[in-house]
């Protein structure tokens, strides 16, 4: 054992600097102005009960692709992660490689949408946002981009509707549901589902939101609000940091029957792997996927991990699929530096080329 060698003067100087930071980041928090949820400009297209789908504004300059882009995000967090600030958005990115980017907003579903079920998300409000999107361009077929718990749904769309799907891209989204050392999973499994279901209602959003905080607890819940000390003197750092706590904690609630469904046909049974799931009249079968598919995993991801989501290669008809890995975590991959420079180029270029 080595002795900790504390200098007075050292630490003296230490805790000088701790308090600057925070007065001055003090300060900084009651100045930050109203914390803006996306920041590209956005038109509004079309809209149906709870759901709105958005149409991104081209940057000048760019000539767009004729094929336009559908993002399908996640039920279960709002979408604008992918547009969360102006330096660090996937759907600018996107633009800026001449996409024609359309995305879906679910938005907050109440006690009317408990029985809406994932027939009802996939051939009802997709299909439709689908079928608007082709008959507005005039196309058979559009690209889609989807995202985590969207990118399962996008999967499972094209197995039914491949007529629509001109190309596909999936973003750490899980294939495999019951991969080794997924504690999500591990969780999810021994769920009594329809009792919580019948007892609840909706699944609130705020339960998942703790549960999936629960799964990293210490640098999710702990060590990010002692660290957030370092950069409370940088305005522009502060409001970047409650952009993400806003994005963290605004989480809609689940509606039941989909929730059931996807805890139930997914988790607990596996069913794209093992088979037997069955969206309204329509069995799943990933081998009705011929198009070209683009799956991008990340390798520190804790909710998708990498072997879960790699399990899609060989699961379907394709003859064009392409796996990207990168080295970071599952919201890194839409917000960090790194994912900036390497995957939303990646995808720009994949698409174009096709």
């Amino acid at each position: 054992m080595f002795p900790i060698e504390i200098r007075p003067d050292r630490l003296g100087q230490e805790m000088l600097d701790y308090s600057r930071k925070l007065g001055q980041g003090i300060q900084n928090l009651l100045n930050a102005d109203t914390i803006d949820t996306g920041v590209t400009p956005k038109q509004e297209v079309y809209r149906e009960d709870k759901l709105t789908l958005y149409r991104y504004q081209a940057p000048e300059g760019v000539q767009q692709q004729p094929v336009p882009l559908l993002v399908v995000y996640a039920l279960v967090n709002r979408p604008y992660m992918t547009d969360i600030q102006e330096d660090r958005s996937t759907i600018k990115g996107l633009l800026g490689t001449g996409q024609d980017v359309y995305l879906i907003d679910w938005g907050y579903p109440d006690e009317a949408d408990c029985a809406l079920t994932i027939d009802d998300y996939l051939n009802g409000y997709l299909n439709r946002c689908v079928d608007f999107i082709r008959e507005s361009h005039g196309l058979d077929q559009i690209n889609i981009l989807g995202i985590c718990q969207g990118g399962t749904f996008s999967l499972m769309y094209s197995a039914m509707h491949q007529h629509k799907v001109r190309n596909l891209v999936v973003m750490v989204t899980p294939v495999d549901f019951q991969t080794p050392g997924n504690l999500l999973s591990a969780w999810a499994q021994h769920i009594d589902i329809d009792l919580a279901v019948d007892t609840m209602g909706n699944v609130p959003g705020e339960l998942l939101n703790w549960t999936f905080l629960s799964l990293k607890p210490f640098s999710l819940t702990g060590q990010k609000y002692v660290n957030m000390v370092d950069l409370l003197d940088d305005p522009d750092k502060v409001k970047n940091f409650l952009r993400m706590e806003k994005w963290i904690f605004d989480s809609p609630d689940q509606a039941g029957e989909t929730f059931r469904q996807f805890v139930r046909d997914f988790y607990q049974r596996n069913g794209l792997i093992n088979g037997g799931i069955m969206v309204g009249d329509h069995p799943i079968d990933l081998k009705q996927i011929t198009c070209p598919i683009l799956n991008i995993y990340a390798l520190q991801d804790h909710l998708v991990p990498p072997d879960g989501s790699k399990a899609l290669n060989g699961r379907t008809s394709s003859k064009d699929y392409t796996e990207l890995a990168f080295p970071g975590g599952h919201i890194g991959i839409y917000v960090s530096g790194k994912a900036q420079k390497e995957v939303t180029p990646a995808i720009g270029r994949w698409l174009n080329e096709r």
